[in-house]
């Protein structure tokens, strides 16, 4: 039985498809995806599909992302649409109805349901913290606030007093490469820029990573750290 995580998606449908591949998830593991499913990417539509599909087959985690919070913000209402097409929302409303435009019909009512309740706001285990953007390492998981689980930025994570290592995601690594501190990671490596969509199985040190293209890579949190060091 496995603990798996995959970064930030952002409706990079392909990639995803070609991660899930080499995870190979089974019925037994437990899979844990960090959040921002939708906007940026080419296939929001479709990446809420496949995780709908995979909540039948398999331990299925969800956490939620701040751009399905505003992603369901604009439905309501509670930000404006276009500000919300600023930042991410065109290329997910242009996978759901066609075009940029608020046709929220166009969104099946499974996929409404699976951001607005079944993603939660974080997940942990016997060793691990995970969260979409971080936790504030000073207070215990039920007490974290909005502003630290999904909108604070991966300069400010700092091991928590758990002990347990925290991975998150939300704060885009440019560079291709997950971010490393000491107790805390960040997996948010660029899927729908030029970088990476990242996954691992939490007992290892070794990130597989998938892109776009078909390209498949594998590095281990040493490699990762001298390539880092060398850029």
């Amino acid at each position: 039985m496995r603990t798996l995580v995959i970064g930030d998606i952002h409706g990079c449908s392909a990639a995803l498809d070609v991660l899930l591949k080499e995870l190979a998830p089974g019925a037994d593991d437990t899979l844990v995806t960090l959040g921002d499913y939708v906007d940026r990417g080419p296939d929001s539509k479709g990446v809420i599909q496949r995780l709908i599909e995979l909540d039948s087959q398999m331990k299925l985690v969800p956490i939620m992302g701040n751009h399905e919070i505003l992603m369901l913000d604009a439905k309501k209402r509670e930000i404006d649409f276009e500000s919300w097409l600023a930042i991410g929302g065109r290329a997910t409303m242009e996978s759901y109805a066609g075009a940029p435009v608020p046709e929220w019909t166009a969104v099946p009512k499974a996929h409404w349901e699976f951001m607005g309740t079944r993603c939660q706001r974080y997940f942990e285990t016997e060793t691990h913290i995970f969260a979409h953007a971080g936790v504030n390492a000073v207070l215990p998981l039920a007490d974290q606030g909005d502003d630290w689980l999904f909108w604070r930025r991966f300069d400010d994570a700092h091991a928590h007093f758990s002990g347990k290592t925290l991975i998150c995601g939300h704060t885009a690594q440019k560079n291709g490469l997950p971010a490393i501190k000491p107790g805390c990671l960040c997996i948010d490596t660029w899927a729908y820029g030029e970088g990476w969509l990242t996954g691992m199985d939490v007992s290892t040190d070794v990130f597989i990573q998938a892109n776009q293209h078909g390209h498949v890579r594998r590095l281990t949190i040493d490699e990762v750290i001298a390539q880092a060091a060398a850029a």
